[in-house]
């Protein structure tokens, strides 16, 4: 049985905290690669997934969509992170 949204949320908000080095010093985050602002983009998405908490806590019930465009930014910020070689390559 498919989970209801509200838990498949939860599941990916954990999902990307686990995969995702949110607490990366600002010195190791910028490094010399630059193919975007590692720093920025952790900063973005953190504060989605906060954000999202915060709804879910107060009883928002997310939708399909909702769902597939924080999956969908997550995958783009984890690859940028990978280009900067601060994670290893995104195994789906």
């Amino acid at each position: 049985m498919k989970p209801d949204t509200t838990t498949a949320m939860q599941d990916l908000i954990q999902q990307i905290r686990s995969k995702i080095p949110f607490d990366m010093p600002e010195a190791q985050a910028c490094t010399g690669i630059c193919n975007g602002c590692s720093q920025k983009l952790l900063e973005f998405l953190d504060t989605e997934l906060i954000s999202w908490e915060f709804r879910l806590n107060q009883g928002e019930t997310p939708n399909l969509g909702d769902i597939k465009r924080l999956a969908r930014s997550s995958i783009k910020i984890y690859r940028v992170l990978h280009k900067n070689q601060l994670v290893p390559p995104l195994k789906l």
